[in-house]
Parts: structure tokens; sequence; C-alpha cells
């Protein structure tokens, strides 16, 4: 990502120092939509199945929200290539056409719209069934690592990113666009209000603290940014 900022660039976030306790991810205000009782694998691709339609067509509202910053983020990789929980495959517009791409998702639902557009962009890539926090590859597999809007759903998140960690190459980068609780007052005790029903809908943490849980899960934070009202993060890291 580029250091330069603009109006509608992200701004630069201070790196946290400490780490996060297992049972509360946010600490900021000591609460997790999950800690009563996480939601299971098998329960979020269940309900991920279940709204796989309406993702895809509620995606123009999304690309309005963060197309510019997927853009600016994923559109220098290249190589060896995976995007964790890549859903319909909302990044796969961004990546260079010449990447060797492979995509990963717990639900088959979600997966079949990403090969639609896969075969609409014209992209070498592979769509494959799996399990974030379980990766099926071998160590230092990729150059580059990509998720977007992934971590608030996964049941052990740290697992998930030590996974990336692990079969992303040593020289290569961790790239994680991720949301969670804004900077702006309002807005977020509206996201505390909502973040229980929410949580119990979608399997998605709306409080999370990205950076946190980043650096919390062992990943060298080499830079990161946020965006509209610091709810979205964007970070660039590297296997520690």
């Amino acid at each position: 990502m580029s250091p330069e900022t603009d109006a509608d660039s992200v701004d630069s976030r201070p790196a946290a120092t400490d780490s996060m306790d297992e049972r509360t991810p946010n600490r900021r205000n000591g609460h997790d939509p999950a800690g009563a009782r996480p939601m299971s694998v098998e329960e979020i691709q269940a309900a991920y199945d279940e709204h796989a339609d309406l993702f895809h067509r509620f995606e123009r509202v999304e690309r309005l929200l963060t197309d510019r910053y997927r853009r600016r983020f994923f559109g220098d990789v290249d190589g060896r290539v995976l995007d964790v929980a890549c859903g319909t495959g909302t990044n796969f517009p961004h990546f260079d056409p010449s990447v060797d791409l492979t995509g990963i998702d717990l639900s088959p639902e979600m997966l079949e719209k990403a090969r639609e557009r896969v075969d609409d962009l014209g992209l070498d890539g592979r769509l494959l069934q799996m399990d974030a926090q379980a990766l099926e590859f071998e160590d230092d597999q990729f150059e580059t690592v990509a998720s977007a809007l992934s971590t608030c759903t996964f049941p052990r998140p740290r697992e998930a990113l030590r996974e990336m960690q692990r079969v992303c190459a040593s020289d290569g980068r961790i790239l994680l666009l991720e949301h969670g609780r804004s900077d702006v007052g309002p807005v977020a005790r509206f996201q505390e209000w909502r973040s229980e029903s929410h949580y119990e809908k979608a399997g998605c943490r709306w409080t999370q603290e990205p950076l946190e849980l980043v650096e919390s899960a062992g990943l060298e934070v080499e830079q990161s940014r946020s965006a509209l009202f610091g709810i979205i993060t964007a970070i660039v890291a590297r296997p520690g």
C-alpha cells in the first residue's frame, strides 16, 4: 500500500503493543459478542451457504464502500497468491490477471459465485473448499496471502492467522483488509448495540480490534492504515 494519503485514503494507525486474551478479542471495551458461545465451523458454513445469494446481490453496495481500498491494497500483488475466505471473489477483479491465484472458502455456495467471477474475468485460478484454520497446503507455498473482511468470522481467528503465516513464504507478505470497532463514539456505540444480533445472524464480530488481533497471533506488522471512521483497517504483515 502506498504511504501517501488523501481525503479518501487510509490514515496511519499506531501499532498496538499488548497481546489480547484469547477469550476477549476486543480489549478496548472487554466485550466479545462471540464470548458466550462462539459459532462452530459448521454453523459458519451453514450461515454463509444460506446467505450466498444475498451477499451476491448486495455486493454492489459493498463495492461502493470498499472497492477503492481493495484496489489500492491488492492491485500490486503478483506471483503465487492465496485469497483466504475469498467468498464470492470480491477481491479477484483487483488482482493482476497474471497472478497464480488460489482461493479458499468454507462455503461451497459462495465458491460457486466465485467460480463464475473467475470465468468472467478470465483468471487462471483454482478454488477450493477449505477451513482457514486448517489450511491444506505445504509451508512457505505462497508469495502473497490476502484476505478481506474475514477474521471477524473465524471461530478461532488466531489459528487462521497462524495458518496464513505458515503457508506464506518467509520473504512474502500477508495483506489483510479488515473491519472492526469504529474510532467514532456514536458509530462505535451503534456497533456495540447491534453486535450480538449481528453475530447471531452472520457469525461476524462487528467490534473486533483487527490490529491487536494480528499482533497477538505473532505476525510482524509492517504497516497499518485505517479508514471509514476507523472501521476499515488495512494491514501489511510479514511472517513472524
